[in-house]
């Protein structure tokens, strides 16, 4: 042991003098000569070859050289030879050597080196044995594996590491979302999941560390990532609220980046670390120039609201016009998937859909079953499950189905909201109600018991004129929302000496064009 051990210092103080370290610079740093090789390893033994030789020759033709360190220039971590710095970084984990790629270019392709990061690979994904008998099938991939190294560019292993990884969270996600809520045709651990997820806790079974980010963008390219302030669960869907001080001018800004982050790697042993690398999915994206008249749903003394599809409400103080809070509402209908799944650039796409058998299309739709919300700041003022219902198939009306819930002739279909409604918001200075405002969660399930279109908007009521129908003494009122699957159209009526106000109409319109690619038929 002691004769290695010399050899090796030997060889490393050759190679120290062969760059011309000056004594006492900052190859004496003590610990790296004499401990035991990394496990990239820069001496040479049988089956091993030397690592870094890519990298070090990539950084040599970008004539990355070693500049002795001065009076003027004292010795530091960037003036170390690649070498050295290779050495170290051989040393660090997954995680580590990611957030040290970012600190500059020439770090970023010494933290490449496929030497380091097939080591990594091998260490996480080789099969786990529980002797010390390794066959020849294994010795043979390892071998080819350490053969290949050189013959790929900088960074492949590092590449396919990362995809592994993701590979293994999407099996993951799909043990936990594969048991489905046969009432709500959703997966039964989404609420339990989001309500226990945490950015700074951990477990597999909690979808570790997932977070929601909105990214600001200005004209000139520069962004502001913002992670969330506050977290509501609702019945079907969750309220993400972003708010601070610090928000950039409204004007300078051009669109907003509503992504999912979660950490790149996942770890059962250890919680994910604060600062490490995020993978961002992008779930919708924003033209803050839509921000106008037409969008604007409410106000109050402070602020006012506007509703971007889908689901974003944005508030801004009446005075600055500047941002007073972001809020984004998600239904849970493929909320995982797509807040971890897509890029930093490319949603998440739906696996394809396989047409359902329509057993009677002569019929039309039946046997459909809807759950409607409506809330806002953790109360909820409608929460409706409505089952059987059903349409002819001659209800078909400037490319809608017409799907009846509530009828206008049938008193006892009529359903009162509860309590004052109103849309909460809040920042760190300020809390308020915008009154006749709140988040509506929509829930059609299709014969089979299966998610057929869902929903989850800020919406507001706006008086109306009241529909043909039976009178009814007091101010009407109504609630629309629009989408390229369908329109939700509710009528209300305040009854003034109750103080409530009462559904009298609740009627969906579903998309031809949605039905007939879900179905397979040609209606």
């Amino acid at each position: 042991m002691a004769t290695g051990r010399g050899r090796l210092l030997l060889q490393h103080w050759r190679g120290l003098q062969a760059l011309h370290w000056p004594p006492g610079g900052v190859g004496a740093a003590p610990g790296l000569a004499g401990e035991a090789p990394g496990p990239a390893g820069f001496r040479k033994r049988p089956g091993t070859i030397y690592a870094g030789t890519a990298t070090l020759k990539q950084c040599a033709r970008r004539g990355r050289h070693y500049k002795q360190p001065s009076a003027d220039h004292p010795a530091s971590l960037e003036s170390m030879p690649s070498e050295i710095l290779l050495k170290i970084f051989s040393y660090l984990d997954a995680v580590t050597l990611l957030c040290t790629g970012c600190v500059n270019r020439r770090f970023y392709h010494l933290a490449n080196d496929n030497f380091i990061w097939i080591r990594i690979y091998s260490t996480a994904f080789s099969p786990k044995r529980s002797n010390w008998q390794v066959n020849s099938a294994e010795k043979t991939a390892v071998s080819m594996n350490l053969l290949s190294v050189e013959d790929k560019e900088a960074g492949y292993w590092k590449k396919e590491y990362i995809t592994k990884q993701r590979a293994s969270v999407k099996a993951a996600l799909a043990r936990v979302l594969k048991p489905v809520n046969p009432y709500t045709g959703l997966p039964v651990k989404t609420k339990e999941t989001l309500s226990k997820t945490n950015i700074f806790s951990f477990s597999f079974s909690r979808l570790s560390g997932l977070g929601w980010v909105i990214i600001l963008k200005e004209k000139n390219g520069k962004e502001y990532i913002m992670q969330h302030i506050d977290l509501l669960i609702n019945d079907s869907s969750v309220t993400i609220i972003w708010y601070g001080r610090n928000w950039p001018q409204l004007a300078t800004l051009s669109t907003l980046d509503l992504c999912g982050v979660t950490p790149v790697f996942m770890d059962r042993s250890k919680p994910p670390s604060k600062n490490g690398p995020r993978w961002l999915s992008l779930i919708a994206k924003y033209n803050l120039s839509n921000l106008t008249e037409s969008t604007m749903i409410g106000w109050d003394r402070l602020i006012r609201i506007f509703c971007l599809h889908p689901g974003l409400l944005v508030g801004l103080w009446k005075r600055e016009e500047e941002l007073a809070f972001v809020m984004a509402n998600l239904h849970f209908h493929h909320l995982v998937e797509k807040s971890t799944l897509g890029s930093a650039t490319v949603p998440y796409e739906l696996p394809p859909h396989t047409p359902l058998l329509d057993d009677n299309p002569e019929y039309g739709l039946h046997g459909y079953q809807l759950h409607v919300d409506m809330h806002s700041g953790g109360v909820f003022y409608l929460c409706g499950t409505f089952r059987n219902l059903f349409t002819k198939k001659g209800s078909i009306e400037n490319g809608y189905v017409k799907l009846v819930v509530v009828r206008f002739k049938n008193n006892t279909e009529h359903l009162p909201l509860i309590g004052k409604v109103g849309l909460s918001w809040r920042t760190d200075l300020f809390s308020g109600c915008i009154k006749s405002c709140s988040i509506m969660d929509i829930t059609l399930l299709d014969e089979y018991g299966k998610p057929f279109w869902c929903l989850s908007s800020p919406v507001c009521m706006r008086s109306s004129v009241p529909s043909d129908g039976p009178n009814f003494l007091g101010q009407t009122y109504c609630v629309d929302y629009v989408d390229s699957e369908g329109k939700v159209h509710v009528e209300l009526v305040w009854i003034k000496e109750t103080e409530e106000y009462f559904i009298v109409s609740l009627v969906l319109y579903l998309k031809i064009a949605k039905i007939n690619h879900w179905f397979g038929t040609a209606y």
